[in-house]
């Protein structure tokens, strides 16, 4: 068993300087105002690369900084980065972002031979909207930077209810979708590559990458702390599940489960 650490910095209001104009306060007048900083860690057992049949446990810190404004009615674990810049209460639009950390041949023996992909990020936007009370459905689209020079879009439809005031259980479906370059960069198997690792030359194309399901058990154990259950199922799809790394040496069925707490710290700049 490994233990994998991840720095996720998820820097939500420094990506948007278009507040910088507003009320004349001058280049830095959107610093002022009301900010948040959330703090936390996630422990997990998921696969060892995405596509792969050997789990580990990785300890994952998460660090959130953010420009406070209206609470959303419902969050999951799988929101990235997210700014609203349209957010009535039923509907909510705006920028999106994740980070993406490097893959190479120390993360599992199975992907030995392949090229590195290196870390980065994604940038996008972000959709949501409530059909009604207990249900939220989320889309985000994302372009890769450094990593991958491709599309990924994520939707995913989330149930949830209020068994307490403070214990929140939710869950639904899943999907994925990602363009070529998504798939060359994390499933595609070229001539040299396919010579190295022994793996059959593989090149994908685009479409569906994984269809799935998720859930959660959330306990606000006070206004600032919350702390969670999670699971999560996906299979893989289309591109991803007919590569030769997942077809001859990893598993189209991925499990995700875990546990996370977070703190919130609210100060005024």
């Amino acid at each position: 068993m490994r233990i994998v650490r991840a720095i996720p910095l998820l820097l939500t209001a420094s990506l948007l300087g278009a507040s910088a104009a507003e009320a004349g306060d001058g280049a830095f007048g959107w610093l002022s105002g009301d900010w948040y900083l959330t703090v936390g860690a996630t422990g997990l057992v998921a696969p060892n690369f995405e596509g792969g049949k050997q789990y580990m446990l990785s300890a994952q810190p998460i660090i959130s900084l953010g420009k406070a404004g209206p609470q959303a009615r419902f969050t999951s674990r799988n929101d990235n980065i997210s700014l609203a810049l349209v957010d009535d209460g039923g509907v909510r639009a705006g920028l999106t972002g994740k980070f993406l950390f490097s893959r190479d041949d120390s993360n599992a023996d199975e992907l030995k031979g392949l090229d590195p992909v290196r870390w980065g990020g994604e940038v996008g936007g972000f959709f949501e909207f409530y059909p009604t009370d207990w249900l939220r459905a989320r889309a985000e689209l994302r372009h890769g930077i450094r990593a991958h020079n491709g599309f990924v879009a994520d939707i995913a439809a989330d149930a949830f209810y209020d068994v307490t005031p403070t214990v929140r259980i939710s869950g639904g479906p899943r999907v994925s979708f990602a363009s070529a370059n998504y798939f060359d960069a994390y499933y595609g198997v070229n001539a040299q590559e396919a010579v190295v690792s022994g793996l059959s030359q593989y090149n994908p194309g685009g479409g569906l990458k994984s269809v799935g399901l998720g859930g959660a058990v959330t306990w606000k154990v006070t206004d600032p702390m919350t702390a969670s259950l999670f699971g999560e199922y996906s299979r893989l799809e289309g591109p991803a599940a007919d590569s030769s790394l997942v077809r001859e040496r990893g598993d189209r069925n991925q499990f995700t489960v875990g546990v996370s707490t977070t703190y919130r710290f609210d100060f005024t700049m």
